[in-house]
């Protein structure tokens, strides 16, 4: 099985196109989804549809989360505050019910989706570094755990200590524990603005990091278009 792993979609349909594209060219045969399908792009709605059509499992982002219910948004980014309030109104109530039965931890056949931690998947807290990273170990079950959430794609491992770093493609070793994320489809926060996911072979046991070109004039222009936040346009192009 090649399972495509993608995470942080963000409502940005050009870059989910293209990378629903390329797993296509690349031979997967199963996906997976991080969660955070919606907010700060301008076509939740028609990325949620796909991922719901495809019936790709799928684990609870905060964003999902946010967009879900109509709870105060206290102490947000003023940015993102703007933009999950106009992605409340572009999604129906059927929308928000499959967002709010989303689980915040899943398990598809031998290994684990989270979009934040697996110590507490609900506070979404960060994970940048080792001593993150070790947490989360201290409460994998499985050898290889996937998440999202930073936008930032880094491979940590765990024998008899924790090492992370930057990765492209790399074997996995049974002996050792992975946690893995995947970069952002819509969002990239690494200055890469590609298009981020990781194709996951599990009959090669190998882990590759795809990054790939999209429109990203299309998605800037229906930003704006939107009446969003300049913001949300800008940082597309730079990956941050």
């Amino acid at each position: 099985m090649r399972f495509a792993v993608i995470a942080d979609i963000h409502g940005n349909l050009e870059a989910f196109q293209t990378v629903l594209q390329d797993t296509k060219d690349q031979g997967c045969t199963h996906y997976v989804c991080l969660g955070d399908v919606v907010g700060y792009g301008a076509n939740p709605k028609e990325c949620l549809d796909i991922v719901r059509e495809m019936g790709m499992p799928c684990v609870k982002g905060n964003h999902d989360e946010y967009c879900s219910s109509e709870e105060a948004l206290e102490g947000f980014n003023p940015h993102a505050a703007e933009a999950v309030h106009w992605t409340r109104k572009q999604l129906t109530e059927d929308d928000k019910q499959w967002l709010r039965d989303l689980k915040y931890v899943r398990m598809v056949t031998s290994f684990t989706l989270v979009h934040s931690t697996l110590d507490a998947p609900h506070r979404w807290q960060y994970v940048f570094d080792k001593l993150a990273a070790a947490t989360s170990f201290t409460y994998q079950n499985t050898q290889v755990c996937f998440f999202g959430h930073t936008h930032v794609p880094v491979a940590f491992m765990r024998d008899s200590v924790v090492r992370g770093g930057t990765y492209s493609k790399f074997k996995v070793d049974p002996a050792k524990k992975y946690f893995v994320n995947v970069g952002a489809v819509g969002q990239p926060r690494d200055n890469n603005p590609k298009a981020a996911y990781v194709v996951y072979d599990m009959h090669e046991s190998t882990i590759e990091l795809r990054r790939l070109d999209y429109d990203i004039a299309g998605a800037q222009a229906k930003i704006r278009a939107a009446g969003l936040p300049e913001r949300l346009a800008e940082r597309l192009s730079y990956g941050r």
